[in-house]
């Protein structure tokens, strides 16, 4: 597979070209940015965390029968996915009450909720990624009824497998955000990434964080929270 021309520069990745119309090039980097851009920094060996994260949960949900854009990790930075044409809505689900829902809705961060909440936002950095309802995203013609409630579906599904899995390595999966994508007949794959950088991570017993908060909220040592998270997502132990 050769990479091309840069197609696009987000936060956290690059997406090339190649020589097959039909895929792109990711490339995973340090760069970190929290708060819609307005904090920055670098995380030493981010990129390689990440991408090989989401390399591993890619394939662990497909083995659930969970489609993605992935194809193949290709180096400790880079994988190749299927081209898709991402729909432009962040679905968020969460299991614990933290971060911004703690503080949009008045719920200590740490209660456990009494069912897992999906949430949507619409994916415009310069708006702030606001939140919207059912009711936006068909006005709004963002997704149809057929795929929102898909998404649903699926989000769902990856919340299930990735807690069951994530529990056994000493992992509470608090929340997390997906992106998805639709191939050219329309069918919805997941898409994006798997990793610290979209989702909380406490430990099981310490309630210890091994993802973005550390960055966030300065509580420093965030490189070994992010090794620490993937020494157990591969089976490492604690």
């Amino acid at each position: 597979m050769i990479a091309r021309d840069l197609l696009y520069e987000g936060k956290a990745k690059k997406v090339f070209l190649t020589d097959r119309d039909d895929r792109y090039l990711i490339r995973y980097k340090d760069d970190a940015t929290a708060f819609n851009g307005e904090k920055k920094g670098s995380i030493i060996g981010k990129g390689a965390i990440n991408n090989t994260m989401s390399a591993y949960f890619f394939q662990l949900l497909q083995s659930e029968g969970v489609e993605s854009h992935f194809v193949e990790q290709t180096s400790s930075t880079e994988m190749v996915v299927r081209r898709v044409e991402i729909i432009p809505l962040e679905v968020i689900v969460r299991n614990i009450a933290a971060g911004s829902m703690s503080a949009r809705l008045g719920i200590a961060e740490g209660t456990q909720l009494a069912r897992p909440v999906v949430e949507f936002s619409y994916k415009r950095d310069d708006l702030g990624d606001p939140l919207v309802n059912d009711d936006h995203i068909l006005a709004l013609g963002l997704a149809d009824e057929e795929e929102l409630a898909k998404l649903r579906e699926m989000a769902l599904r990856v919340n299930t497998i990735l807690r069951e899995y994530l529990s056994k390595a000493g992992i509470t999966l608090v929340d997390f955000k997906l992106e998805f994508g639709r191939l050219d007949n329309g069918e919805i794959l997941l898409a994006d990434e798997i990793s610290p950088d979209t989702c909380r991570f406490w430990d099981s017993e310490t309630g210890e964080k091994m993802d973005k908060d550390r960055f966030r909220r300065d509580l420093g040592n965030i490189e070994e929270g992010y090794r620490k998270a993937l020494k157990r997502v591969l089976g490492g132990g604690k």
